[in-house]
């Protein structure tokens, strides 16, 4: 079959398409037929060797397909790797049942991206009604679905941050109350003052450096920052818990991956995402669909923050 294959580390040039040997499923596993496989921040820290966990070689990336099993069910479905591909390995557990009326963006969407924005909304943040949550990154696949989740779990007010003002405009018009520059130096000021003057209380964050630490300056009392990438690969400065008591302010990290060891919950949370989404309550943000020929592109788009919403690949070109 084709697929994109890792046989070292680097930037784009390092991804390439061979034919490679038909994965064969174990017990436990699935074998899918890729219709779509999805492209994330993290692939390109992973060809890097710059992810969280460590990677052999050689890999196929991509931890996210929709398509057909062997018995013809419509699945989307997470792996570690495996997903940039013709045919896919999926865990039986992290294969969840698309709907006839979600297209293969929006099943793809609602994986890494649609589950981690649900996780932190809902568990990791904890957004109660009333409450005014920065979404860091507005226009990104995690944060177009975060500033649209927080709303219709009844924040007070959506404050969104994006780089350029096509992407401010593109997350007022997904709900966001106000935007913000990221790159305003002082940043925590700006926060405040799109929340009214006030401090806010909630922080969704993955981008790190300096931006981290001025969103927890920003932080009301009992406010909640939950840091979940970094995607400038700038270390925060070091938080002080004396500081934190000083605000009742929580940090708190979340990585997906964690999230699996409870599938009957995961299998629950696609499943009112799809619905929010059939239902017009959500609206997925397409970044394109690209051959898997153009792999190397995307991946250069997608790291020098060129792309906005789901970006997806098509291994039949």
């Amino acid at each position: 079959m084709r697929a994109v294959q890792l046989t070292e580390f680097g930037g784009p040039e390092v991804v390439a398409v061979r034919d490679v040997p038909d994965p064969r499923p174990g017990p436990g596993r699935l074998l899918v037929h890729v219709s779509r496989a999805g492209v994330n921040y993290a692939d390109s820290l992973l060809r890097e060797n710059a992810y969280l966990g460590a990677t052999a070689l050689p890999l196929i990336p991509g931890g996210e397909v929709v398509g057909r099993t062997e018995d013809g069910r419509r699945v989307a479905a997470m792996m570690t790797a495996g997903g940039y591909a013709e045919r896919a390995v999926v865990p039986e557990h992290q294969a969840f049942a698309v709907p006839d009326e979600l297209d293969d963006v929006a099943a793809v969407a609602l994986l890494a991206q649609g589950l981690t924005a649900w996780w932190l909304i809902h568990r990791t943040a904890g957004v109660t009604p009333g409450d005014s949550v920065v979404v860091h990154a507005g226009a990104g696949g995690v944060g177009s679905l975060a500033v649209q989740l927080a709303r219709n779990a009844g924040a007070g007010r959506v404050i969104a941050t994006a780089s350029t003002p096509e992407k401010r405009e593109l997350v007022r018009s997904l709900g966001a109350d106000a935007t913000v520059d990221p790159a305003t130096e002082d940043l925590t000021a700006a926060l405040r003052a799109a929340n009214e003057g006030r401090p806010v209380d909630v922080v969704l964050e993955m981008i790190g450096g300096r931006v981290t630490g001025q969103s927890i300056d920003a932080l009301a009392p009992f406010g909640r920052l939950a840091f979940y990438g970094m995607a400038s690969l700038v270390e925060p400065d070091a938080v002080s818990p004396r500081a934190l008591q000083r605000q009742s302010a929580t940090v708190s990290g979340f990585w997906l991956m964690h999230a699996f060891a409870r599938p009957d919950l995961l299998a629950r949370a696609y499943a009112d995402l799809a619905a929010q989404v059939v239902g017009g309550e959500l609206r997925i943000v397409s970044g394109g669909e690209f051959p898997m020929s153009e792999v190397r592109e995307v991946h250069a788009a997608l790291r020098g923050r060129r792309t906005t919403g789901k970006v997806v690949l098509d291994p039949s070109r």
